[in-house]
């Protein structure tokens, strides 16, 4: 069951999970309607994961076995409405913890983030245990999430299972009001209008992921040996880091008249707290954690693949 399947992440993991296990055995649900693509190709029901009831029913009805749950104000949306996001992405966490623990769906899957880490946390190659002093709503959510994801596996012998991811960059779906959005919007203008706007400065330097490498290690993760695991808070996971301003000279190198401004706004905060880089060693260690797409290779396929949607 995939929690928040008509997001960014959740409409292209659904897909995915149907190739490995069958289109029938892989449940999408959202409060809002999903792709076509998702819709179309197995089971999609509404449901609101803040109704623990009905999440409930829907575990035991359909013997779901493995929970991804995926739903959350993202970083940037979340400073606009701080309680309202607080109180989502935490009811929505331990909703399906609780849920977990009360059915047989014992295998979960949560999303943490880079936003754990604040501005005291070392920024190059920020390890895996270090200072962890958030700033932001998403940040502080994310923290909590892991502790009590950890607890619950100790205390009720859930099998949670965590990463945290960098800024994702697909070009499937709209961006969903994140910090690190400018690397999906800058792709879109530059094919649509040949310039962007960027809304952080150009040397700010933050960890990126292609959605392909996302998701793979998502399943490549939930996939792995329980007792082969050494943490069960999230795991780092580095993907690539680069500036706004080496995402356009790469740009340039298919797009020569692409120009790019900057305003930066109240996300610039955000990501001044935020890591360079990333130190994923744990998770290479303990389940093999890869990344396939480099900057040439993702800003290449994401130009290729713009293009081919706005046609």
């Amino acid at each position: 069951m995939v929690i928040g399947s008509s997001g960014q992440i959740g409409s292209e993991l659904v897909l995915a999970l149907r190739k490995i296990y069958g289109d029938e055995n892989v449940y999408a649900t959202d409060i809002k309607y999903p792709p076509k693509e998702v819709g179309r190709s197995g089971p999609f029901q509404i449901l609101d994961v803040l109704d623990f009831n009905n999440l409930l029913h829907f575990l035991v009805r359909y013997k779901i076995t493995q929970v991804y749950n995926l739903a959350a104000v993202l970083s940037g949306n979340a400073e606009k409405i701080p309680l309202q996001a607080w109180d989502i992405n935490m009811k929505a966490l331990m909703n399906t913890l609780e849920a977990a623990h009360q059915s047989d769906a014992k295998k979960l899957f949560w999303p943490s983030s880079i936003a754990v880490f604040g501005p005291t946390t070392p920024r190059e190659n920020t390890p895996q245990l270090t200072v962890m002093e958030p700033n932001t709503v998403y940040g502080i959510s994310k923290v909590a999430g892991e502790r009590w994801g950890e607890y619950y596996h100790h205390r009720y012998g859930v099998d949670f299972r965590s990463v945290r991811y960098p800024g994702l960059i697909s070009y499937k779906t709209e961006p969903g009001g994140g910090t690190t959005d400018y690397a999906v919007e800058i792709f879109f203008s530059a094919v649509k209008q040949g310039s962007y706007e960027c809304f952080l400065s150009e040397d700010t330097a933050l960890p990126m992921m292609f959605m392909d490498d996302a998701i793979a290690n998502t399943i490549r993760l939930m996939q792995y040996d329980d007792d082969k695991l050494s943490l069960r808070s999230a795991y780092n996971m580095a993907g690539i880091s680069f500036t706004p301003e080496q995402l356009a000279q790469e740009i340039r190198k298919h797009i020569p008249e692409f120009k790019i401004t900057y305003k930066p706004d109240f996300r610039q905060a955000i990501a001044d707290s935020w890591p360079k880089s990333i130190d994923d060693s744990t998770a290479r260690n303990d389940w093999g954690v890869k990344t396939e797409y480099d900057l040439e290779k993702m800003t290449t396929v994401m130009l290729e693949k713009v293009k081919e949607k706005l046609q």
